[in-house]
């Protein structure tokens, strides 16, 4: 099997664990674990994991050259992204998460135009057009109202902002990866991590009421820390060695299909024509931004 292959299986296994994620997430919060608490285990279990596959791969330091693009990803990648990520989380609901999330192609293409000069078609354009079209009307129509999601719109606007910072992180750490090994980067990027989150998420941590966790939500913790955050940044960093960060972004569609029926399977979340009309907008601006043009016409694209 060859690299490309395996990578993009792993982009696949990625999405589908964040597919996922969003209403195994949702279950703990914010009942058992406060959103930025929830952060700590996220990042100091993974930092932990991370450190300890590393003695099975070389031991490489980093470049004093490459110390502030570390951090940079560690602020855009661990910090920012995670937290409001799960606080949008908290306030809204799984399918609004599934749907916004993504909205990244769609990032990614517009900051790779800001940052590194992509020239975007007319096509593209129209597909960022819709796909935010599709993303602000859930952040400013929705009218629902949920005991578990107090504030949807706020929450809604967090979850796109997460968008934009993971979708800088791509772009960012594509020209960093290369240098070192998958094991070596993701526990610097950790451990950078855990200094990035402490101040917003001590006293949130130390809040849980460990001795009274339920079963069913300590397996979501451990969920979120083995899979949506070892195994996921693992898969996406060794997926990036092989794809483009646009190429890689676009593996999201498969994320609400997932995610959606996941949550309405277990009876966290329902659908409105709110959620069915966004997503069709989001995923028809994603596919109309994100399709690579035809030959004939690739030197115009």
């Amino acid at each position: 099997m060859s690299k490309r292959t395996l990578a993009i299986l792993a982009a696949i296994g990625a999405t589908t664990i964040y597919a996922l994620n969003h209403t195994i997430a949702k279950g703990v919060m914010p009942h058992y674990v406060q959103p930025f608490g929830f952060i700590i285990f996220r990042v100091g279990g993974a930092a932990l994991l991370f450190w300890l596959i590393s003695f099975f791969g070389p031991k490489e330091r980093l470049r004093k050259t490459d110390y502030m693009r570390m951090l940079v990803c560690a602020l855009l990648g661990m910090g920012i992204n995670m937290l409001v990520f799960f606080k949008g989380l908290a306030l809204s609901t799984p399918i609004n998460s599934a749907v916004l999330v993504t909205t990244t192609p769609i990032i990614v293409l517009i900051l790779s135009a800001i940052w590194i000069k992509e020239k975007i078609s007319g096509r593209k354009i129209l597909g960022i057009t819709i796909g935010l079209i599709g993303a602000l009307g859930l952040i400013f129509f929705s009218s629902e109202t949920r005991q578990d999601a107090p504030n949807i719109p706020l929450g809604n606007f967090l979850i796109l902002m997460n968008s934009v910072f993971y979708g800088s992180y791509l772009i960012v750490v594509k020209t960093l990866i290369d240098n070192y090994h998958p094991f070596t980067f993701m526990k610097w990027l950790f451990t950078l991590g855990i200094f990035l989150v402490l101040p917003f998420g001590y006293k949130e941590f130390m809040e849980i009421d460990f001795a009274h966790l339920p079963l069913e939500a300590i397996w979501s913790i451990i969920f979120v820390v083995v899979g949506t955050t070892f195994c996921t940044y693992l898969f996406n960093i060794f997926a990036l060695t092989q794809l483009r960060a646009s190429t890689l972004s676009a593996f999201v569609y498969v994320q609400p299909l997932i995610g959606i029926l996941y949550a309405v399977a277990m009876g966290k979340d329902t659908l409105t024509t709110l959620k069915i009309l966004a997503a069709c907008l989001v995923l028809v601006g994603v596919y109309l931004a994100s399709r690579k043009p035809r030959a004939g016409r690739a030197k115009n694209a």
